[in-house]
């Protein structure tokens, strides 16, 4: 009877103590997006079964099994496509291709602008230069002296338009000059640009880096040593840069470590926070209140229509105000990662522009000036390396170009400009500016009677399509066709510079539909009442299974 007693006693035991267990590991899984891009480890398993191959000419053309007719229209508009790109670039183009025998980012950018399948037949007959001579106001130069209005952004450094920087650059190597390269000691330049990120970002210490990576490396790495947990969250589909704990899933070789990648703008994602205890700090991305839980929006992953983005500045706003409460409440850094948006939004930031305070913020990009850098800055509690009660316990971070003196001069001069009256103004009113401009063109292509559209989150837009395609990726030859230089992701993400006027952007707009009216004419957008993006993305799975071995 004791001994009987005694077991059910540890079997209750046992039992509670695998219940919290069991219920916390449930509520972690809820908290996770339903996407592969909330699941890392399967997503990384997925990536693997996925089969190689490559269409055919016929298959390239009628991969929709769209009649003769529009195969036909297709075929030909491809070949004047095709024949007018090559001939018209042929300079950058070949240097290009000389290029990418020895440059592996060449190689990978090339392979992956389009879907997978058509990506060898559009290489062999279409080419993109990548090589460029001068920028002048909005536009950029190729090799052959052909001129597009940019709208690649500098992949997020060109905030102010290239002729700003080109002078941050100028002013701040001849400030520098008497220096040189100098590394370990300080130019004057670096402890009043330290003052002004201070007063920017409303925290109280700063180190350098150089690289956005590098940044966001140090921002978690001395969460955790602060906190002394060890896991950091991310949210479904945002990027941090390339290192291990950011960026799981496809494109790292190891498993997810200490990261949980949660859903955005969930309360089963404020649930696991309230209740976890090992949990260091939470990273922020602005940029995903374009498209919560997605991914960089690349027409690579352009398979059929089912992209979509949307900004709702009080819904994100009030997601940021809840987890900031959370995070205070459970003692986790809170982490603004703005290495891309920072000051692109307003002066101070993604913090002055949804009104909430972080523990650190990471900046990068724009703020180098036209210069590679990454920033910290943070509570002088959690920027500290050392214990004084502990000496031997430290968290090392150092870099072999930390505030180089020709970066500290061109970020010097980019944040006396960023005070400046001319850039204050730039700043007025950017939402109505920029939501202005992407309602106009919604029009525009509405009124082309055209299957695109456009989502904004103020400058950084991207392109989504309202009929079911697998074609959509070919929008972005069509652009550049018509002089609108897009980064190699294509129609993903646009990205204006603050110094476009209206006549600028009217240009664009004239472009883009101009453009949109040649791809329809060539057949692209054939539809017909079966090819929905469920049958499309059924048709791929087939398509695998057939090609999986």
């Amino acid at each position: 009877m004791i001994e009987t007693f005694a077991l059910s006693a540890a079997a209750v035991a046992a039992l509670a103590a695998v219940v919290p267990s069991a219920r916390q590991r449930l509520e972690l899984s809820r908290a996770k997006h339903r996407s592969l891009a909330g699941h890392s480890r399967m997503a990384k398993r997925v990536a693997r079964l996925v089969p190689g191959y490559a269409y055919d000419e016929a298959q390239f053309f009628g991969s929709d099994a769209a009649p003769a007719d529009v195969v036909t229209r297709r075929s030909q508009g491809f070949a004047r496509l095709a024949g007018h790109l090559n001939a018209r670039h042929e300079k950058s183009i070949a240097l290009t291709k000389q290029a990418r025998e020895a440059i592996s980012d060449l190689q990978f950018t090339g392979a992956y602008r389009v879907p997978y399948p058509y990506s060898g037949y559009l290489r062999e007959h279409l080419s993109i230069g990548t090589f460029v001579q001068r920028t002048d106001g909005v536009t950029v130069t190729d090799l052959d002296g052909r001129t597009f209005i940019d709208l690649t952004g500098s992949y997020g450094v060109n905030v102010f338009g290239h002729d700003f920087y080109k002078t941050c650059i100028a002013e701040g190597s001849a400030r520098v000059a008497e220096l040189g390269p100098i590394l370990g000691s300080y130019h004057p330049a670096v402890a009043w640009n330290v003052e002004q990120l201070r007063r920017i970002s409303g925290l109280d210490e700063v180190s350098f880096h150089m690289s956005g990576t590098e940044a966001v490396m140090q921002a978690v790495r001395l969460a955790r040593y602060h906190t002394r947990r060890q896991y950091l969250v991310r949210f479904s589909g945002a990027y941090h840069g390339w290192w291990d704990d950011v960026q799981p899933g496809p494109g790292n070789p190891l498993p997810p470590g200490k990261t949980y990648t949660l859903k955005e703008m969930h309360e089963d994602t404020l649930r696991v926070l309230r209740k976890r205890r090992d949990i260091a700090c939470v990273l922020i991305n602005p940029l995903q209140a374009l498209h919560p839980n997605a991914a960089a929006p690349g027409d690579s992953a352009l398979v059929d229509s089912g992209r979509h983005a949307h900004f709702d500045k009080a819904a994100y706003t009030n997601w940021l105000v809840q987890l900031r409460e959370v995070c205070t409440e459970r003692g986790i850094v809170l982490i603004f990662d703005e290495v891309f948006m920072g000051f692109r939004l307003a002066p101070g930031g993604a913090q002055e522009y949804f009104g909430v305070n972080a523990d650190m913020v990471t900046y990068g990009k724009t703020l180098g000036g036209g210069l590679p850098v990454g920033v910290v800055c943070g509570k002088a509690a959690l920027m500290k390396r050392f214990r004084e009660d502990r000496p031997a316990d430290i968290c090392f971070a150092r870099g072999t170009f930390n505030s180089h003196p020709y970066v500290m001069g061109a970020m010097q001069v980019f944040l006396e400009r960023l005070q400046s009256e001319p850039v204050r103004a730039i700043y007025a009113d950017l939402d109505g500016t920029w939501n202005g401009r992407a309602a106009r063109l919604n029009a525009a292509l509405k009124s082309a009677d055209v299957p695109v559209q456009v989502a904004n989150l103020q400058s950084v837009w991207t392109v989504f399509y309202t009929q079911p395609s697998r074609y959509n990726w070919m929008l972005q030859f069509y652009l550049r066709e018509h002089g609108l230089a897009l980064s190699w992701i294509g129609t993903g993400r646009l990205i204006f510079s603050l110094n476009f006027s209206e006549a600028d952007f009217e240009a664009v707009s004239d472009r883009f539909v101009a453009a949109a009216r040649a791809m329809q004419a060539d057949g692209w957008w054939w539809q017909t009442e079966g090819l929905t993006n469920k049958a499309i993305r059924r048709g791929l799975l087939r398509e695998m299974l057939r090609h999986w071995r």
